[in-house]
């Protein structure tokens, strides 16, 4: 099921893509690298908290030498 709005505090996969400026498929990669942990939710349709996205925004950083992250200078 798809949440029309997800629990206080939280965001799906496509709100925290939105939030973190960055692609979903970021934030599935997020999770299977254990920087992000869904609080809830289903497997298919996890919801994660605002403050885990934001810190795993910060925790993340180029996976390969010399590639450029999303951040501005």
């Amino acid at each position: 099921m798809e949440y029309l709005t997800p629990p206080r505090g939280t965001l799906t996969t496509s709100m925290a893509a939105l939030a973190a400026d960055v692609q979903p498929a970021t934030i599935r990669d997020w999770v299977r690298r254990g920087i992000l942990t869904p609080c809830g939710g289903t497997p298919k349709r996890p919801v994660y908290r605002i403050e885990d996205v934001q810190a795993a925004r910060a925790a993340a950083k180029p996976s390969r030498p010399g590639q450029r992250s999303n951040r501005a200078a």
